[in-house]
């Protein structure tokens, strides 16, 4: 980068920057966000000091949770056990080795964050309700521990604190010092959800909630991004069950590793809206005050009645506003905002420069596939397939529906191991590896589109460009202005802030090729990306795939519009019933007679005048 490009770029971060620091939102946010400390500290109440205390550790606390649950979208129903382990953790060192809660919350911390691994790493291969119930079993386990370890837990009948006053030991007589400590926790959680939320990282798990084979194709580890996201939730839970258990003073299995209260945590996130920044915490205002009131007002009457309370506003929210209240309102309040002055402002867009020319002698092999079989019990869906594909090069494949071509670009693509047979990539230094996994594949430049569209539906048309570039380009910024540069080569500039599942078909198959393109494959396997559109689309995607080559990305591309596939391929192979039947030039393959009675026809022949 030359020195004028450098500083043309450090100013385009710093007036961004600027403009996002005079944004109104922020402070709307923030003034909305100190009423959580005003109100108690204004009215002076014990009572309500206490109830904004609550509201503070369980909106913290589902923030926490939201991490996990709302991002990655892993619905951990036992997730109490990291807030239980900070708790003991804390409580045991205070007693046995007098050491004082600011350090022990943070030990806590980190026996969460072991714990979260050890659990997450088997777990997150479970899918739909097994990793739930794999997280309630693993609760469950933790809970019996401390239960048995009666000598050092205390088991059953509890553990209390040792009442030590001070803020050395996180112990006072004012609960107003609770809610300091309590209101600070909360602005580190949604700190830290925030920033996720706006990193790689952030979009790396929705990326893996919305479609996990796009994902992997994209250049994402899916077990890796989930692991980070919980163990940070796990120590920020860890750090909020320490405080809690100061504010308690006693502590008992029953209570900090309870089941229920697992599941209030997540329901507030859902009521608020899932997998948003504020979502976690106006759902907690919401129920939280209208629970603890009751119980106020009712004294013993109200024993179990916040269950009641939880579950009524759920089933409400749930019919009513399926998106949560930020997902159903967010949008209409930011537009409020967006008229006040200055709320309209934007920072400029900064559009990458064209994307890099790969280098390379043409002609030489950059992937072999040697042998290829793939059976699924007693089908064989691709038979001792062998191709060496050429850098620089379209290659068509072709053939009936069944023939097996998408389970040989499973195999190209890392998506399916052979039964046997190989395939092989050219590494960065010229020789020939074989991947592990499909990300694995993607890392070193396979970029693959999908038969049937897989758009991230819920981002919008530059953010599922961004999840490709994020491969090559990890700042958000340069992610968005190579995404910003890809959008308008393939003509999707205009809809960029759309939601993807808004688009027609043939937009999204555009939106598909350019989140791969956005990765800067050296080879683009392109799965019928001409099916279903119309000629307009046809004869745009025809252009983009020449001028995606003329970059030097070497192309494969599966097809069924044989005239598109005539005109872009300069080699076609021809495979039925899993086995390669014809190769070569197209003119010539399209008169071999095996591949006029397995695919053709005698009718395209003729019309075609071969």
């Amino acid at each position: 980068m030359t020195q004028q490009s450098a500083a043309a770029s450090s100013a385009t971060s710093g007036s961004g920057l600027l403009l996002q620091l005079t944004n109104p939102k922020v402070y709307v946010s923030l003034l909305a966000l100190s009423l959580v400390l005003v109100i108690p500290l204004v009215s002076g109440s014990p009572f309500l000091i206490h109830v904004f205390v609550t509201i503070c550790v369980f909106a913290a606390l589902s923030t926490a949770w939201n991490i996990v649950g709302g991002y990655a979208g892993q619905l951990s129903l036992g997730h109490m056990m990291f807030y239980g382990i900070g708790a003991y953790t804390t409580a045991l060192l205070i007693q046995h080795f007098g050491l004082t809660p600011w350090i022990g919350m943070w030990i806590g911390a980190v026996i969460a964050a072991v714990v979260a691994a050890l659990i997450g790493y088997p777990c997150f291969r479970l899918r739909g309700p097994f990793f739930s119930l794999s997280t309630i079993a693993f609760l469950e386990v933790i809970r019996l521990l401390a239960i048995h370890f009666v000598g050092f837990t205390g088991g059953s009948a509890g553990l209390i604190v040792p009442l030590k006053l001070g803020w050395a030991w996180m112990v006072f007589s004012d609960k107003t010092n609770y809610l300091y400590i309590a209101f600070g926790l909360l602005l580190l959680t949604i700190g830290v959800s925030l920033a996720i939320r706006t990193s790689r990282l952030g979009y790396y798990l929705t990326a893996v909630r919305e479609r996990e084979d796009a994902a992997l194709a994209a250049g994402i580890s899916n077990s890796d991004v989930k692991l980070k996201a919980v163990i940070v939730s796990a120590m920020l839970t860890a750090l909020i069950g320490a405080f809690h258990a100061m504010y308690l003073t006693f502590l008992e299995p029953a209570t900090m590793f309870s089941l229920g209260t697992s599941i209030e945590v997540a329901m507030f996130s859902l009521i608020g809206g899932l997998g948003t920044v504020a979502g976690p915490l106006l759902g907690t205002v919401l129920v939280v005050p209208l629970a603890e009131l009751a119980r106020g007002w009712l004294g013993a009457q109200a024993n179990g009645l916040h269950g009641f309370v939880y579950g009524t506003v759920l089933v409400l929210i749930t019919l009513t506003l399926p998106a949560g209240l930020v997902g159903t309102f967010g949008p209409t309040v930011s537009r409020w905002i967006d008229r006040l002055p200055g709320g309209g402002r934007r920072p400029a867009e900064r559009i990458a420069p064209a994307l890099r020319k790969l280098e390379g002698a043409k002609g030489e092999p950059i992937l072999t596939t040697k042998n290829l079989v793939m059976q699924f019990g007693g089908l064989t869906a691709t038979d001792n397939v062998s191709i060496t594909l050429k850098r620089g090069e379209i290659l068509g494949i072709i053939g009936p529906n069944g023939a097996g071509k998408t389970t040989l670009f499973n195999q190209m693509s890392g998506f399916l191991i052979p039964t046997s047979g190989t395939v092989a990539v050219a590494g960065p230094n010229g020789a020939m590896v074989t991947p592990a996994s499909p990300d694995g594949f993607a890392r070193l430049g396979v970029g693959r589109t999908f038969q049937i569209v897989q758009p991230f539906g819920r981002l919008s048309v530059i953010e599922n460009i961004m999840i490709g570039a994020f491969l090559r380009h990890p700042n958000v910024q340069d992610a968005r202005a190579v995404a910003l540069r890809v959008a308008a080569t393939v003509g999707l500039l205009d809809q960029k802030d759309v939601e993807a599942r808004n688009l027609p078909i043939g937009a999204l198959k555009r939106l598909e090729v350019a989140r791969t393109l956005a990765s800067e494959p050296d080879i683009l396997l392109l799965d019928e990306v001409m099916a279903g559109q119309n000629q307009s689309d046809t004869m745009r995607m025809v252009e983009l795939i020449r001028s995606i080559r003329d970059t030097g990305v070497t192309v494969i591309a599966i097809e069924h519009n044989m005239q598109a596939i005539m005109s872009l391929s300069d080699r076609i192979v021809v495979i039925d019933n899993g086995r390669m039947i014809a190769e070569g030039d197209p003119r010539e393959v399209v008169k071999d007679r095996k591949v006029i009675e397995a695919y053709l026809g005698e009718d395209f022949v003729d019309a075609q005048g071969f």
